[in-house]
């Protein structure tokens, strides 16, 4: 072969015609032999079943998660374990004198779960037109005899089917177990935090936030109790002060004439009408008046004029109170007991309403600092008690879970395929093998004619030629001779039309 040129298609051609024994007998004896070495093999079967998941009946939040793909990993773990696996193998007897490590190493290899595909489900879903959405699994085992490959096949998907359910019914149990003592956690927490709210209620009452717009509105009428009892006070005041000279005139009279009241040219009665009249108009006007300056000015008058009689009297020793004095003094010794009867509790009254209006008043200016204390203790209250509901929610979903599991109204496995009893073996798959002793051969033979071609230096084109010599070629002699020549006479004959080609 000329590595010094470029090759077209009908030089690879020309190759191929060449040296087509050797691709033709690697064509046909590679498969061949491909096919035979396949029953040097143990021959192996494999049983498959199809288990699907039937949606609940009912409709509850679980606990364990509705996605069976993130469920097959932990249970194909499971059924791998040694102590889900070793009761299998000496029921069936796997171990066939093997130790059994061994016996379980090859178990296990042998075991093969996945999802089901969608168009293997084809069939289910006619039967159930409504339920598209389906999921579950297969189960396959391979082993040396088809009888051995079903046994261990349907024991593995029983298994499957049983932790599933166990699986389900232990993470319920432990999930509403877990929320038992969450609940009860905070609960505890929700009590102390009721606790504190009551007694911060308790110790603030009347202080709290929703209680200013009534503090403000009881403030605001004991200001007006307390304005309506100083004018109470001063009036009872005015009343005993006007009394008490009353009095004073009708005791001064009564011992000048003590068989009874002077008629009513006395000073001193003139004054007691006076100064009940002045009363009166106190009553009705202000101090500004004229009739009250009026009647203020005669009082101030017949109080001078009093005041002289009496210096021109003799002295005359103080009666003692008895049952011999007029009506009209007894009247007013009664007025005078009564108004200080009202006087003092005014004055209680007073010191009441004070001191109520100082309790408010201080509720007022310490409620911002009551109010933040509140927030917070709400705040962690509320906190508390959607923490509280929170669980009690998922607690209740758990039991319900856990119910429906016992019931068999939740989801359930069923199977829909069961392991078949496998009629040829899935390996060796001897076409399999034929068609890999078929490319081999013809990797064979390719690489046998490259092999050759490569230390091949004959010439065999004028194109050879022309790029071995680099010179053009002016006269070719074609090849004659029998069909049967031999290969080295053609050679010969080759070289010598060579030579010739050369020296022309």
């Amino acid at each position: 072969m000329i590595e010094n040129r470029e090759l077209s298609m009908d030089d690879y051609l020309a190759v191929v015609r060449r040296h087509k024994r050797m691709i033709l007998i690697p064509l046909l004896a590679g498969p061949i032999l491909g096919f035979l070495v396949s029953f040097t093999f143990r021959p192996k079967y494999t049983s498959e079943s199809q288990t699907l998941l039937e949606a609940p009946k009912i409709a509850v939040r679980g606990a364990v998660s509705d996605d069976l793909t993130q469920r097959l990993v932990t249970l194909s773990q499971l059924v791998r374990s040694r102590s889900r696996l070793q009761p299998v193998i000496e029921h069936l007897g796997l171990e066939k004198g093997k130790p059994m490590d061994e016996a379980l190493e090859n178990v296990q290899s042998n075991i093969s779960v996945g999802s089901v595909q969608p168009d293997t489900m084809a069939e289910y879903l006619k039967n159930r037109p409504g339920n598209t959405d389906v999921q579950g699994f297969s189960v396959k085992y391979t082993a040396a005899s088809p009888l051995e490959a079903q046994q261990v096949c349907s024991t593995l998907t029983s298994m499957i089917i049983d932790e599933n359910l166990k699986l389900r019914e232990q993470t319920t149990q432990g999930t509403t177990e877990f929320f038992t003592r969450q609940l009860a956690e905070a609960k505890r927490t929700l009590d102390e935090q009721d606790a504190k709210l009551a007694a911060f209620k308790r110790q603030y009452l009347g202080q709290l936030p929703g209680d200013q717009d009534q503090n403000l509105k009881l403030l605001a009428t004991l200001n007006s109790q307390l304005e309506a009892n100083t004018q109470t006070l001063n009036r009872a005041q005015q009343d005993r002060s006007y009394t008490e000279s009353m009095l004073a005139q009708q005791l001064a009279a009564w011992k000048v004439t003590p068989g009874g009241i002077s008629g009513p040219n006395n000073p001193e009665q003139q004054l007691a009408d006076k100064q009940a009249e002045l009363a009166t108009l106190r009553a009705r006007y202000t101090d500004d008046h004229p009739d009250v300056i009026k009647a203020k000015a005669d009082v101030e008058q017949l109080k001078h004029r009093v005041a002289e009689v009496n210096s021109a009297k003799p002295v005359i020793s103080d009666m003692p109170v008895s049952s011999s004095e007029p009506p009209e003094i007894r009247q007013l010794r009664l007025q005078i007991h009564q108004l200080d009867a009202t006087i003092a509790q005014a004055g209680r009254d007073q010191k009441r309403i004070q001191g109520e209006i100082g309790m408010y008043q201080g509720r007022l200016a310490g409620s911002p600092t009551v109010e933040e204390h509140y927030k917070q203790l709400t705040r962690d209250y509320e906190t508390a008690q959607k923490t509280y509901s929170d669980l009690l929610a998922k607690k209740t979903d758990s039991e319900m879970q856990g119910a429906a599991e016992r019931n068999q109204q939740a989801e359930r496995l069923f199977v829909v395929s069961p392991a078949s009893l496998p009629e040829r073996p899935s390996f060796p798959n001897r076409l399999l093998f034929a068609g890999g002793g078929l490319i081999a051969a013809l990797g064979l033979g390719l690489g046998m004619i490259v092999f050759v071609e490569m230390r091949d230096k004959s010439l065999h084109t004028e194109k050879d030629v022309e790029a071995i010599m680099q010179l053009p070629v002016l006269i070719s002699v074609p090849l004659l001779g029998q069909p049967g020549l031999e290969a080295g006479a053609r050679r010969a004959v080759m070289a010598s039309a060579k030579k010739e080609t050369i020296a022309v």
